[in-house]
């Protein structure tokens, strides 16, 4: 377990609702009077504090056990490591994408028509390598950027990740999101980072590479951690699928800005320069783009798979099932007012 870094769980109870605890493995540690990880850093914001003496100044003395949680056998539920209170639509879920080398040369493969003529995909993963990390106050080159969706697409550890009737697939992304809120002054104030897996349709994107935005309009889950104080400079991890308790694909996975084309501060700003992203109180989830995943080993994930994802120094592996959703693709018709 990681011990090295400070680490908030968001839960909710079927009687006392939602609460925000710390990790003291094997143990979670409540904080008084604290709902959501979005109220905590506000709450920061607005009094100068420092969140990580904001969190100790709210330690309680209820302590419940992380074992039970974590493995679904408690009246206590993990939920997203982070989201807006007040709503779905309050949080932006988007990401960066062919910030990593194995990502570039996954998506070239997918869309190569011969040996010798990069794609698009390898050019602005260069453009990445040669701009991506500018000298301070110098803009560097923009990454690929796409949406994702609002926050009712958020899943928890555990959750299942759905494969719609209209999705060609669907397949894990082992990523690291950011965090952020805006605050009041319309700045971006980043908490911290956790384990994410991004999952998308990589057979729809594989079909025509400007199928990516809609490839991307999928469920994916956060956590079970958010650590305020990890470092980026390097990640290291492991990413894998089990099926029928069987594990059926594994990889080592790297990720942080010593494995990346672009450093955390330009991908930060090519994200935050739209004023649409620095509405006061907005809140944002941001992943920062995989390094490895099995639809780039001819793996096709079926129902009820399980993709787990964990990074060192971001707390317990994020595990989630596959569910395909057997129902066949209905029209849905607009009605006229």
């Amino acid at each position: 377990m990681d011990h090295n870094t400070t680490r908030l769980v968001q839960l909710i109870h079927p009687i006392r609702g939602r609460r925000v605890a710390l990790v003291q493995e094997p143990r979670l540690v409540l904080l008084k009077q604290v709902t959501s990880i979005y109220g905590l850093a506000l709450e920061a914001i607005t009094g100068k504090t420092p969140l990580g003496l904001l969190i100790q100044s709210k330690l309680s003395n209820e302590v419940i056990d992380y074992d039970q949680i974590y493995e679904g056998n408690s009246d206590w539920q993990l939920l997203p490591a982070f989201d807006h209170p007040d709503g779905p639509f309050g949080c932006l879920v988007s990401g960066t994408g062919l910030t990593h080398q194995n990502s570039a040369l996954n998506r070239q493969m997918m869309h190569q028509v011969t040996d010798d003529k990069p794609t698009d995909s390898i050019r602005m993963y260069q453009w990445g390598v040669e701009g991506g990390f500018p000298l301070k106050g110098v803009i560097g080159t923009q990454p690929e950027w796409f949406y994702k969706g609002n926050g009712s697409l958020l899943r928890a550890h555990g959750n299942t990740l759905d494969i719609p009737p209209y999705a060609n697939d669907g397949g894990e992304e082992p990523e690291i999101a950011g965090l952020y809120i805006v605050d009041q002054q319309g700045t971006p104030r980043r908490i911290g980072f956790c384990t994410a897996n991004e999952f998308s349709d990589h057979i729809m994107e594989k079909k025509n590479y400007l199928y990516l935005a809609p490839s991307k309009l999928r469920q994916s889950a956060i956590g079970p951690e958010l650590a305020i104080d990890a470092s980026f400079d390097a990640f290291n991890g492991t990413v894998s699928v089990s099926r029928k308790g069987n594990t059926l694909w594994s990889s080592p996975v790297n990720s942080g800005e010593k494995n990346m084309a672009h450093s955390l501060q330009n991908l930060e700003y090519h994200h935050f320069k739209y004023a649409s992203h620095r509405v006061p109180l907005q809140a944002h989830v941001h992943y920062f783009g995989a390094d490895a995943f099995s639809f780039g080993q001819g793996i096709t994930l079926q129902d009820g798979d399980v993709m787990e994802v964990a990074w060192k120094g971001l707390g317990r592996p994020l595990r989630n099932p596959v569910k395909i959703i057997q129902n066949k693709e209905t029209m849905l018709e607009v009605q006229p007012m």
